[in-house]
């Protein structure tokens, strides 16, 4: 009987390095957000806030980071794969609290394994995605 298990996390060099490259990058766009990257455990480990980025935008970006991670899928998929489910399936995940089913989240994956999870919040849903990928190809993660 197996007792323990290990999990891979993401480190807080990583996960700083990530949440930098994501400002970086929209800087660039011309945009301000706040980041979040969290571990395999949906822990806080990086968060970041441009001066001026919405307020209400630094908990979804920390909830995004953390509905990416809990189901290794990005937000943005989850308009179209809560489609294949029941209205109670689609109508109870909707509620449920740190739930985001718009894009800006996304797993962090290491060799397939899920080690963390980025949410980017401030920009339209495609600004915040690219910042969020901009964060992981840093680290050399995209899929």
């Amino acid at each position: 009987m197996q007792i323990a298990h290990s999990q891979s996390v993401i480190g807080w060099e990583a996960a700083a390095t990530a949440a930098r490259a994501a400002v970086a990058h929209a800087e660039t766009l011309g945009i301000r957000i706040n980041v979040a990257v969290v571990d395999s455990g949906g822990t806080l480990a990086a968060f970041l806030r441009m001066p001026g980025a919405p307020l209400h935008s630094v908990e979804i970006a920390m909830d995004k980071a953390y509905t990416a991670v809990s189901f290794g899928l990005a937000t943005s998929q989850w308009h179209a794969a809560l489609q294949q489910h029941s209205n109670a399936v689609r109508e109870g995940l909707a509620l449920r609290p740190r739930f985001v089913a718009f894009g800006g989240g996304a797993p962090i994956l290491d060799n397939g394994q899920r080690i963390g999870g980025i949410g980017v919040s401030g920009g339209s849903e495609q600004q915040d995605e690219a910042c969020a990928h901009a964060g992981m190809r840093v680290l050399g993660l995209m899929p």
